[in-house]
């Protein structure tokens, strides 16, 4: 496969759209019997199928898995034994185009830099396709793949399992219902991240373990020597490969406030980020980037607070999260992994990353609020990975769908990163896609790609 660049003439002069040329076929034109029945089982790809990508395979385990493919033979290894009959790859390129035939749909479980490149090839290929968060690396990819699937027409999802819960759609629906009046505040934060951060790259070059294919595993990323600071796992702290705790964790968290507040609707925004020293090789230790959202529709402005790296013992303490008003005199804000807030002008919400164990609090207002509380008018999902097998059989599009969805989150998400990138507040135009008043800041939205793979 040839190499892809980035044209920074075209993408900066607001024609990224033209930068590049897609082909979509629909998959029966690509030898499949076209849409299958819902009683029909979907043979199903799975590219990245160690460590949560093992947990996505067996998401999908109830269709018939025909392909695995993970750079890694070792990290692979539990799902190779759980799918002995799937014929195994260590390239999804390679795997794509000798299994085009016998695919319908993909799984994407990599490490974030290769989600747009895999998950654009299987949906130009006219494959259905379901991508781990963040579904892109870049602010650019987010908006091609957006695109890209309103385009392709195929059945998509971005794995946020929050997004299928019904706390999620009770936030929504209090929202909208005016249970908390106007939302002016929300607030984010989490012990993330869990892998070091704030860190130069490594000056020793160990062996690569023989079970790894380096070069595959590096992608579209820049060369360079493997080393295990990078694989398994601790790859989402490196700029070049993850999005740091914002990557992380930011698409479940902030599912809520995206969903509930309208935030896509806004043309334009406003960020602005304190960090620990910041370096080009990693994201920091830790950070606090605000949003700035201007009013959308009925809706008043609003200022979401994202708050990373919680228990590390360098962060300030000024920046710690205010204890709301109405939280009850011996009750905590939720540790560990984290938690949420919504504070409107009549009430306030309290709940986990996922937006598990949802409350308006104080406990006593919300035993009195509960008789009139608004009535249920969000559909329920029958289930994250269902939602997308449904889907793919012809039924209604998924939820946290790429084209009207997970593409706009994923980008909203990232553009934090730019803010937390310059140590600048940054302004964002959504129309023309770039930032209007810090020039520097548009290096980071989007990348090139290394020779040998493209977008």
């Amino acid at each position: 496969m040839g190499s892809e660049r980035i044209s920074r003439r075209l993408f900066f002069g607001g024609a990224a759209a033209s930068a590049f040329a897609f082909t979509f076929v629909r998959r029966d034109v690509l030898g499949g019997e076209g849409k299958p029945s819902a009683n029909e089982k979907l043979n199903i790809a799975c590219i990245g199928v160690g460590g949560k990508g093992g947990g996505d395979v067996g998401g999908v385990s109830s269709e018939n898995i025909v392909a695995l493919c993970d750079v890694d033979d070792k990290r692979g290894e539990g799902s190779f034994k759980r799918h002995p009959k799937a014929k195994k790859f260590k390239d999804f390129r390679i795997m794509l185009q000798e299994m085009n035939k016998q695919i319908d749909a993909v799984t994407v479980s990599t490490a974030d830099h290769c989600h747009a490149p895999a998950s654009m090839m299987a949906m130009k290929m006219g494959k259905h396709v379901f991508c781990q968060k963040p579904l892109t690396h870049s602010i650019f990819e987010a908006r091609e793949i957006t695109k890209a699937a309103k385009a392709a027409k195929v059945a998509t999802l971005m794995g946020i399992q929050g997004h299928a819960s019904e706390q999620i759609r009770l936030i929504s629906e209090w929202v909208w219902g005016g249970v908390l009046g106007q939302v002016r505040e929300v607030y984010y934060w989490t012990n993330r991240p869990i892998w070091p951060q704030g860190i130069d790259k490594p000056k020793d070059t160990p062996a690569c373990p023989p079970n790894l294919d380096w070069g595959v595993w590096l992608g579209p990323a820049p060369e360079r020597p493997y080393h295990p600071a990078y694989h398994p796992f601790a790859w989402r702290g490196w700029w070049d490969f993850g999005s740091g705790a914002l990557g992380d964790i930011a698409c479940h968290a902030m599912d809520a406030a995206f969903w509930a507040l309208k935030l896509g609707e806004a043309k334009t925004l406003e960020m602005e980020a304190v960090s620990s020293p910041v370096n080009n090789e990693t994201a920091p230790k830790w950070s606090q980037i605000t949003f700035y959202y201007p009013a959308r529709g009925d809706m008043a402005p609003v200022k979401v607070v994202w708050n990373d790296g919680c228990e590390d013992k360098s962060r300030p303490k000024e920046l710690a999260v205010p204890r709301p008003k109405d939280l009850e005199p011996d009750r905590k804000l939720p540790g560990g992994i984290g938690g949420q807030l919504f504070i409107g002008d009549k009430a306030t919400i309290l709940a986990g990353v996922y937006a598990d164990g949802v409350r308006i609090i104080p406990e006593a207002k919300f035993k009195e609020l509960k008789s009139s509380l608004p009535a249920k008018t969000i559909p329920r999902s029958p289930g994250h990975y269902q939602e997308w097998i449904r889907a793919c059989k012809g039924g209604e599009p998924a939820g946290a769908n790429f084209a009207d969805y997970a593409g706009p989150l994923t980008e909203m998400v990232l553009l934090g990163n730019l803010a937390v990138r310059t140590g600048k507040k940054v302004v964002w135009d959504s129309e023309q896609m770039k930032v209007t008043n810090v020039p520097e800041a548009n290096k980071y939205v989007a990348r090139e790609y290394r020779k040998g793979w493209t977008l």
